[in-house]
């Protein structure tokens, strides 16, 4: 049971169906501590990142889609203010501040949990997508799978750790780079692509932004970007990409943009035994590059797919030392419809904060 004073309802802002509108309701039930099952967790949310991903799961864009009615969001820091009766071996208690990410839940026995693939498995539950997300006062999550924040870190600057932060982190981990080598970032000056200039140059790893507009470019030269090209300026993206990096091509590129052209031409600009991660998810593209030059260039493809349990912690530790800070606008929940305009009109740069922590 818990010691706090849970209200019975609150504000969340939720979807009601495919292609309709984001709106607030201030009159949401909130599911009390005894109605909590075995594992659950009841947590008072201080804030939420806003992903391009919840503007995917609103308009119905993926081939995937989400089960509306749905609160949305994913990237939330709270406080554990109750725990499911008879949960046993929780490795986070009650008081403590937690991360809620894309990834809810997994069975964490299946092989591809065992693989280290939690993300892929075939019980996984999705925040804001299959089941209730952070855009509310007080999210229900699971004890195995939130994610504990460092003391010294702030609540808004985790938020967007717990998906744009883990994914481009994952993408770089596994990117088959080594330190003082080229990484490539379409979509740099995003809420990922920020991210990643950060995690890269903490790895040591060179970084050639690509994005367009002058705030991008500032913020990308200001994150520690050694190279900007802005792709509506360009007449030869790959060309540039080549004559910075001594005719050889870039050693990896880490696709943040969901477009299907940041894809084709990376096969081009990479250098034999190069490494294209995939992770901006345009909802129809393909992947429309060269076969010949693939094999030919000894060219590797991978998809990665926001991250696990561990590579959360991973990303959130290097943010806690100072390496990655998240460059976000601050808004309050009732600007939710507004801040998705933004996102479908592409005009934010960095990331989306809501706060929603109010005083007792």
């Amino acid at each position: 049971m818990s010691q706090y004073n849970i209200p019975k309802t609150q504000s969340v802002a939720i979807v009601d169906k495919i292609g309709g509108t984001v709106h607030v309701n201030p009159q949401h039930p909130v599911r009390q501590p005894e109605d909590l099952a075995l594992g659950e967790c009841l947590v008072k949310m201080h804030c939420t990142g806003v992903c391009h991903t919840d503007f995917h799961a609103a308009s119905g864009d993926w081939p995937l889609t989400a089960n509306l009615p749905l609160i949305g969001g994913h990237e939330g820091v709270g406080e554990i203010v109750a725990i499911g009766k008879g949960t046993v071996d929780s490795p986070v208690k009650v008081g403590e501040r937690v991360g809620i990410k894309w990834l809810a839940y997994s069975c964490l026995d299946c092989e591809m949990c065992l693989k280290g693939l939690e993300q892929n498995c075939v019980k996984a539950k999705l925040s804001g997508f299959t089941v209730d997300g952070t855009f509310a006062e007080y999210v229900v999550s699971w004890v195995q799978h939130v994610t504990p924040i460092p003391d010294n870190l702030d609540s808004l600057e985790a938020a967007s750790i717990l998906c744009a932060g883990v994914t481009v982190y994952r993408a770089l981990k596994y990117s088959q780079t080594n330190a003082s080598e080229w990484v490539v970032l379409p979509g740099a000056g995003g809420g990922l692509g920020h991210m990643a200039i950060q995690y890269a140059k903490f790895m040591g790893k060179r970084v050639i932004a690509i994005d367009t507009g002058k705030e991008k470019k500032e913020l990308c030269k200001k994150l520690g970007a050694d190279h900007w090209i802005d792709f509506k300026e360009s007449k030869d993206i790959v060309k540039e990409i080549k004559d910075l990096t001594d005719g050889l091509g870039a050693n990896s590129a880490i696709i943040t943009a969901a477009t299907g052209a940041a894809y084709s031409q990376a096969v081009d600009y990479l250098q034999c035994g190069g490494t294209l991660m995939a992770v901006g998810l345009p909802g129809e593209a393909t992947i429309d590059a060269s076969i010949f030059f693939t094999v030919y260039k000894s060219i590797t493809i991978i998809g990665s797919y926001v991250g696990n349990r561990q590579d959360a912690k991973e990303a959130m530790r290097i943010a806690s030392v100072g390496g990655v800070k998240c460059h976000y606008a601050k808004h309050p929940l009732s600007d939710i419809k507004e801040v998705y305009e933004e996102l479908k009109e592409g005009k934010i740069a960095g990331r989306v904060v809501v706060e929603l922590k109010k005083k007792d």
